[in-house]
């Protein structure tokens, strides 16, 4: 049932300001990203209803377009479920996001300056912080701050669009592997700054390519960690 995947407090009351179908749609998505709701899980109108202090007509709007976009399924007769992806839905997309992710990289090294390079640091020992402390949550947020950063650095547009359309799936699929990745994760962020510091743009597209396929690898081995 959901109220016991839901620890106390996970699901704060909605704010009013902005459409409500917006934010109960937001809500739900983070809460399957980072796998407060996870795959799976049956999903009760009522239930999340009452957890966001909304009716449910707002709910069920909310899980029709969470089916479209494949974050939930949507059963006859039995009602909604968190989507349970595939070993090859992973697969393509975190592949996707090797290409997207190592093209930033090595744009990141032509262009970025010393603010860059000190920001990225910065997010580094924020993660390097979050692994000691055991504090997944902070480490998988840290660490889509610091991949948006490169990102961010990389100064293509286009390039970002897209970036943005799989982010949320890779946090979802990061988020049973961080633990996993930890410090390990972090010492390949380091070497990506100190490739891109050094504006060697062969080299941070190589670390940046080496560092999504050692994530891809760790989630196809998750189950036998």
């Amino acid at each position: 049932m959901l109220s016991a995947g839901l620890p106390q407090g996970t699901v704060p009351k909605l704010e009013r300001p902005g459409p409500l179908r917006e934010r109960v749609y937001e809500a739900l998505l983070e809460l399957i990203t980072t796998r407060a709701l996870r795959p799976g899980q049956h999903l009760v109108e009522s239930e999340l209803a009452g957890h966001l202090g909304v009716s449910r007509q707002p709910v069920r709007e909310a899980l029709q377009r969470l089916n479209t976009e494949g974050w939930v399924d949507l059963r006859p007769a039995q009602g909604a479920f968190v989507h349970e992806p595939t070993e090859e839905e992973a697969d393509q997309l975190l592949s996707v996001r090797t290409l997207l992710e190592a093209e930033a990289a090595r744009l990141a090294a032509a262009h970025s300056g010393r603010p860059g390079i000190e920001a990225l640091e910065e997010l580094c020992s924020k993660g390097e912080r979050a692994v000691a402390a055991d504090d997944v949550d902070l480490a998988v947020a840290t660490n889509a701050a610091f991949h948006a950063k490169v990102m961010e650095l990389a100064g293509n547009v286009v390039l970002s669009e897209l970036a943005g359309q799989v982010d949320r799936r890779v946090r979802w699929y990061y988020t049973p592997v961080a633990r996993q990745r930890g410090t390990q994760s972090w010492i390949e962020h380091r070497e990506l700054i100190a490739a891109i510091a050094s504006r060697d743009e062969q080299r941070a597209t190589e670390i940046m390519r080496a560092h999504t396929e050692h994530t891809r690898q760790t989630y196809h081995r998750r189950e036998q960690g």
